[in-house]
This record gives structure tokens, C-alpha cells and sequence, in this order.
């Protein structure tokens, strides 16, 4: 497999996650929660040696490294020259604890020789405000604090401090842990603490991935794609962040970098749709809880994305001391999405809600009060889904009236009509039908171009875009609808790429895009299974997984020709389309033994 930009490995416990290297430096790690200041920022640093956590080992000649089967725990074995060797094992608790998940915002690195007479060198260099160093460094009994403006990092370790505080080798002739989190004692013995972190978060992982319901073809890429996704989540308030970082830029020389620490409705929609393909509820019912919080405010507009704390504020800046990926900046902090119109955002709420009344094994199930609340959405969505908003790709600079996003307001009508109707509400359900055949036939009038041979970005406008595969999965028309088949058919000739489908190829407010967005490509594999071109369709899937960085891991864009990651990483929509596209594509379990 080819090397990426991007081959890091995330680990994470639904409250806090960081992102290490093949040499198990630890390069990002916001604290004290997923869209925090990153105390490890080394990721974003440019060519400056700060914000990282490693451990040198001298005279190294070889690096492996690799999940523990079914975990969110990484196992890294350096080697040095005369043989000798120390395994790093990395990971952030998570397990029941006193009838409660422990989940606390804390890292924990276990560093063991395993031959030899290893040296290594252990360095902690956090970073404060986006990039400053550590203010002041003091030094306890076993621990190690590193002081910022308005933050403190507390290290306690049983490795010996001085060499420690001075960056200096010394023998491994022991085991070591370092325990990496709040400014808190560690209350028991931290060889022992650290080993039974690490023995319980396995099991805990073990535990939840022997419950997924998984396709038979492609099991590891699902697995790891759903534990990615899960640690992509904020268990205590059920926000879903659409990558764990910022300000990696979707391709390089490019300033279309963001900042994607956040919940975007659409976003979080796929995430919680992919999961439940694989039996694993959690997460949608606390994103349930989410939303209800997010739309509890009934006389505002409802904004695209939020903070996983709804309520805290999203204004977009820059951080100075941060020179930016690769040397790419800007780095940003905040998303001026937050302040964009965007009409599918009613849609995407009400199709993530919308399992509560049908899904029997939700111990809370959808009533009519749920309905109320949702119908205030439908009143919205018909109100403005035929007036122009940003889409949801978020230009920038114009506004039209996107195909994509009177879909979603179509789409929030239907699932209305239909919720209506199970509820037994024959009045409300007919209103809300009407207004879901008016949009219908609204989009197979304006959003179909025949010139084109397609339906288009926005309605009377000539240009493409990717979003409309998604009409025939949205129920709008079935998939052996002709006008869907030539959409499909002139998608996959004209935005292909060397293979990769683009989301759109005219210029926008930056240009004209390099890389492929790759959840589109999983979007355009799904239409053509739909279509009945599933050979085709595998192939491609295939292509996608082989791109993958070395932990099985994606980012936002792939480059069309040089086959490199780049964006925000892990981005939630491409993990969901590994799960969605796997479990479309694969074969049956009780068909495995025949294909064998």
C-alpha cells in the first residue's frame, strides 16, 4: 500500500481522541473535549518541533505499528540496530465503571522493552492558545505539569522525571506508563492503573464490536470504519463532529482548509445512518437527544452546523502560531458555515429523527409530541425550499436555488406525511403529502436539464454535482426511474477523474476543485448497484478501499492522479460510505459457503 500524507491512527473514547504516526508520535489531541484547544498541535505546526508526545529510540531501524484486532488501541514495536526493541501501546480509557461509562480526557501511553537493552528518549511538548508553548513546566512526586495561559496538562508516569523534563536517554529496562490528561492525582499505582485500562478498554472494544451486525465481504474495513465513527462521537451531549481536525486543506496550494471539530445536521445524519446498518443504536439515540436540543428554539432559522455543545459560539478565525499542514495555512478556528442559510439542514433533522417511530428496539419511541416539534421543521422546509441558500457544498460567494436542498425539503415533507400516518393522524398526514408532491414535482420540472441529460446542481442552471445520486436512495424516485439511470450514466462520464468522481467541476468561490470528494465516489458506487451495475460498482468500491491509509483509514479528498489523502481526517461522511457501500455490495452471510 502507498504511503499517505495522512497515515495516522485515531484513538479516542467519545470524549476526547488523538491522532498518532507509524513511529507513535502523538501529533494531535484536543482537550478537554473533541473541538478544544489542541494541546498536541504538531499536526498543524508546520516546520516547528512542538505540540507532539513521542518516544525517540536510538539508532531505530524499524517502526510497526497497527490497532489491536477489533480496538481503538494502538500497538507500535520499534527496533533498534542491535536488535533490542520496545513496544508502545497507546489508547484512551473506555469502559464501565461504578454502573457508568469511564471515559475521562486522558491519554494513556505503556512503553515496554521486549529485547535488548533499549535507550529512548520520552518528549512532551504541548502547546496552549493554538500553538504556544508551555508557560511554565513544574515538576511533582510522579507527574509532570505543563502550564498554559488558562490550562494546565498533568503527566504522571512512573519513568523517571528528570530525564523526562530534560529530553534525555536513558535505559528502558522496565516497564513505563505515562498517564496524559487533567490537572488531577492518579490515586493507585500507575504501572498497574495503566494495565488495567488497557486490559478493560480492550474488552470494552471487543465487547461492542462482537454486536455489530457486519457484512460478510469487507469485515475489517466496516469494523474499523465504525469504531472511527463512534470515536468521531460526543457521548455526553450526542454531537457528532465531521472530522476530528481542522484546517487540513482538501488539496495541496489550496486555502480551502476548515475547521471540521463540529456537528454538521448532514453529516450526522450518515454517520447515524451507516451505524444502524450495523445494528448499534447508541449513537442514533443520542443524537436524537442532540437534535431535540439543537431545533428546541422554534423562532430561529436552524444552522447548518453546531458546536457538539449546542449554544457555544462557531465565529471563524485564524490561529498565528500554527504554520498549518505541511506549511499549508491559514490555520481556522470556527466555521463561518455556521452563519450560511442552508435548506437541507430541515430535511437532514427530520430523517435522523424519523427512526424513532419506526424502530422497534429504541426504548423511547417517537410520539406525538416528537411530531410537533418536527412539523415545525416541515413548516420551514416549505417555506424556503424554493428560495436560494448557500447548498451543501457552503459557496461562499452566491446563492441559487440547489437541487440538493429542496430535495432535503422534500424529504422532510415525506417522512412527515408517513410519520403522520403511522401515527394515526389522517388530517396532518394528507397536508403534509400535498406539500411533498408539490415539491416533487417542482424538482422533476426545474431540477431536470435535458440538454444534460441529467438533473443538475441547481435548479435552471447547467452545472453538475454529485449530490443528486443521492435522490433515488432519498426515495424521491426509484432507481429504475429513466431520468435517474441518464443522471447516473452522465455523472460518471463527465465529473470522473482518473476514476475518482468530483463533487462538482465548475469554478466556485476558490477556483476549480483538484480533488475528489470522496464520499461521492461512495454516493456514485451506490447509484450504480441501484442501477443494476454491481460489477462495476465493486470495483470501484474496491479501488476506493485500496486508498485507505495504512490503518485502514480515510480523510475528505483523495487527488484524482497522485492517489494522496487530503482534508480533514478522519472525515465521518467517507467512513460512512465504506459501511453503507459495503453492506449494499456485499454478499449474503448464508451465501458465503457458495462463493467460497
Amino acid at each position: 500500500m502507498k504511503r499517505q500524507n495522512l497515515d495516522l491512527a485515531v484513538i479516542g473514547n467519545c470524549r476526547v481522541a488523538g491522532l498518532l504516526d507509524c513511529n507513535a508520535r502523538i501529533v494531535w489531541w484536543c482537550f478537554p473535549r473533541l473541538d478544544s484547544n489542541p494541546v498536541f498541535s504538531r499536526l498543524l505546526a508546520g516546520d516547528e518541533e512542538k505540540g507532539f508526545c513521542d518516544i525517540l529510540l536510538d539508532d531505530l531501524v524499524d517502526a510497526q505499528t497497527s490497532y489491536v484486532h477489533n480496538t481503538a488501541i494502538v500497538e507500535t514495536t520499534l527496533t533498534d540496530a542491535r536488535g533490542g526493541a520496545i513496544r508502545i501501546t497507546d489508547f484512551m480509557p473506555r469502559f464501565g465503571r461504578f454502573e457508568r461509562t469511564f471515559r475521562p480526557a486522558m491519554i494513556v501511553r505503556r512503553i515496554e522493552p521486549i529485547s535488548g537493552l533499549p535507550r529512548v528518549t520520552i518528549r512532551i511538548r504541548p502547546t496552549f492558545d493554538y500553538g504556544r508553548k508551555a508557560s511554565e513546566i513544574a515538576l511533582g512526586s510522579n507527574h509532570i505539569r505543563y502550564i498554559g495561559s488558562d490550562q494546565v496538562v498533568r503527566v504522571t508516569t512512573d519513568a523517571p522525571l528528570s530525564y523526562i523534563a530534560q529530553e534525555a536517554p536513558f535505559a528502558l529496562l522496565r516497564p513505563v506508563a505515562l498517564m496524559m490528561g487533567p490537572d488531577e492525582p492518579i490515586l493507585s499505582a500507575i504501572p498497574t492503573t495503566a494495565r488495567e485500562f488497557q486490559d478493560r478498554t480492550r474488552d470494552y472494544w471487543l465487547a461492542w464490536v462482537r454486536g455489530l451486525a457486519v457484512p460478510y465481504e469487507w469485515q475489517l474495513a466496516v469494523i474499523r470504519a465504525a469504531i472511527t465513527l463512534k470515536l468521531c462521537s460526543f457521548e455526553e451531549t450526542g454531537g457528532i463532529v465531521a472530522a476530528l481536525t481542522t484546517s487540513i486543506p482538501e488539496a495541496p496550494g489550496t486555502s480551502r482548509n476548515w475547521d471540521y471539530r463540529y456537528c454538521w445536521l448532514r453529516d450526522s445524519y450518515f454517520v447515524v445512518n451507516a451505524l444502524n446498518r450495523l445494528g448499534t443504536t447508541q449513537t442514533m439515540e443520542a443524537y436524537i437527544d442532540y437534535i431535540t436540543t439543537v431545533v428546541a428554539e422554534r423562532d430561529r432559522p436552524v444552522a447548518p452546523v453546531h458546536s457538539i455543545v449546542p449554544g457555544s459560539p462557531l465565529e471563524e478565525s485564524t490561529a498565528p502560531d500554527l504554520k498549518g499542514f505541511l506549511g499549508h495555512g491559514p490555520v481556522r478556528v470556527g466555521n463561518q458555515a455556521a452563519e450560511q442559510i442552508q435548506h437541507d439542514a430541515y430535511g437532514s433533522v427530520v430523517l435522523g429523527a424519523s427512526q424513532m417511530f419506526i424502530d422497534e428496539r429504541l426504548p423511547k419511541k417517537g410520539d406525538e409530541p416528537m411530531l410537533q416539534r418536527l412539523e415545525e421543521l416541515g413548516k420551514r422546509a416549505v417555506r424556503f425550499a424554493l428560495t436560494p441558500d448557500a447548498g451543501l457544498w457552503e459557496y461562499r460567494g452566491r446563492q441559487r436555488i440547489h437541487t440538493y436542498s429542496v430535495v432535503l425539503c422534500w424529504a422532510a415533507c415525506n417522512r412527515l406525511w408517513l410519520i403522520a400516518s403511522r401515527l394515526g393522524e389522517k388530517d396532518r398526514a394528507a397536508r403534509w403529502r400535498e406539500h411533498a408532491e408539490r415539491l416533487k414535482a417542482e424538482i422533476l420540472s426545474r431540477g431536470w436539464n435535458e440538454k444534460r441529460g441529467a438533473f443538475v446542481g441547481a435548479f435552471d442552471h447547467t452545472d453538475l454535482d454529485a449530490s443528486v445520486l443521492l435522490i433515488a436512495e432519498l426515495g424521491l424516485v426509484p432507481p429504475q426511474d429513466e431520468k435517474f439511470i441518464r443522471t447516473v450514466d452522465t455523472i460518471g462520464r463527465e465529473l470522473t477523474r482518473n476514476g475518482r468522481i468530483m463533487r462538482y467541476i465548475a469554478e466556485d468561490d476558490f477556483g476549480v476543485p483538484d480533488t475528489a470528494f470522496l464520499v461521492c465516489g461512495f454516493w456514485y458506487i451506490d447509484a450504480l448497484a441501484a442501477i443494476g451495475r454491481v460489477s462495476e460498482a465493486k470495483d470501484m468500491f474496491v479501488d476506493i478501499l485500496n486508498h485507505t491509509n495504512v490503518f485502514g483509514i480515510l480523510s475528505e479528498d483523495l487527488h484524482p492522479q497522485a492517489g494522496e489523502l487530503w482534508g480533514n481526517f478522519p472525515q465521518t461522511y467517507s467512513m460512512a460510505g465504506i459501511i453503507n457501500s459495503a453492506t449494499r455490495l456485499s454478499l449474503k452471510w448464508e451465501e458465503a459457503w457458495s462463493h467460497a
